[in-house]
């Protein structure tokens, strides 16, 4: 199995580094170097191969010679705090550490990431004190149990963005990117799903998920409190590219595709985002948004209610 690449969190254009163990997550946003047109590479291509986290190059080759031991580490992590089974797809070297990018298996379905501690100097693995993000992780399962309780609704969406696929101007990320360089969560190659942590209506679902994952999807849908569901809590981030390699973004395509998310009324509720990029993403972000996106988003999200 190959592990050696990267991901994009929060909203669209904004890379969250996933950088170890550190304290200094401000200080490193503005040491990531801005990447080069070199590092450019078509969307139907990318497979999160070339990505990078900030001072990783040390860190990325202990990793590599204990990928077993990472490997079961970040598997037990996730069975034994979140119940969970899960698939390594990648493992890269960050300051101070190395990042597991993990996919769940069966439903809720999602992609996440754990974090390793390495010491460059002495070239320990310790494995002992792999963490993750709790809320990151809470985010995910809470994205995987929203795409099963709304399992109608998101077919239609879902229909929706692989029929303008099918018609040949637009293309969504690989499988193979979302396994290596995803990690937000419930995502397809045409959106990704954020709920916020004072979501109370889908709370008690992840509440009772934890408590046993095996609960029936019936016994999910009960514990979900419609009477709490706030749009601002649900947000569903679409990014789409054009398929063509040399285009441009499309105003056309654009205009359409928000006009027929506006007037779609069997979607699932909430907050949408929209980018239509053109046909590249930056190889060593994952990034896909650039100055030539188009984009319908913060302020003026497209809302479903």
């Amino acid at each position: 199995m190959k592990r050696k690449t990267k991901i994009l969190l929060c909203s669209v254009g904004i890379s969250l580094l996933l950088g170890g163990c550190s304290d200094e997550s401000e200080n490193t946003k503005e040491i990531q170097a801005a990447p080069s047109e070199e590092t450019k590479i078509s969307v139907q291509d990318y497979t999160g191969e070339g990505y990078a986290l900030p001072y990783g190059k040390v860190t990325d080759e202990i990793a590599d010679k204990n990928l077993a031991r990472i490997e079961k580490a970040a598997i037990s992590f996730f069975n034994e705090k979140y119940k969970t089974d899960v698939t390594v797809h990648n493992v890269v070297g960050a300051k101070d550490g190395a990042t597991v990018f993990v996919e769940s298996k069966g439903e809720p379905h999602f992609y996440t990431y754990a974090v390793v501690p390495i010491d460059e100097i002495s070239e320990k693995v310790d494995i002992s004190n792999i963490q993750a993000d709790e809320y990151q992780v809470q985010n995910a399962i809470q994205g995987g149990l929203y795409h099963m309780i709304f399992k109608e609704e998101f077919g239609q969406l879902d229909h929706y963005l692989h029929s303008l696929s099918e018609k040949g101007q637009i293309a969504g990320k690989t499988e193979e990117a979302l396994q290596n360089v995803g990690g937000h969560g419930f995502m397809t190659p045409y959106y990704f799903i954020s709920t916020a942590s004072e979501d109370a209506a889908i709370k008690p679902v992840y509440d009772l998920y934890l408590q046993n994952p095996e609960e029936s999807i019936n016994n999910l849908k009960d514990a979900y409190d419609e009477s709490l569901f706030d749009k601002e809590n649900f947000q569903i981030n679409i990014q789409l590219f054009m398929k063509d390699k040399q285009a441009e973004p499309s105003k056309e395509v654009f205009n359409q595709v928000t006009k027929d998310l506006e007037e779609m009324n069997n979607i699932p509720k909430g907050t949408y985002s929209f980018y239509l990029n053109d046909n590249l993403i930056h190889a060593e972000t994952s990034e896909g948004a650039k100055d030539n996106s188009l984009k319908r988003a913060f302020p003026d999200y497209i809302i479903k209610e």
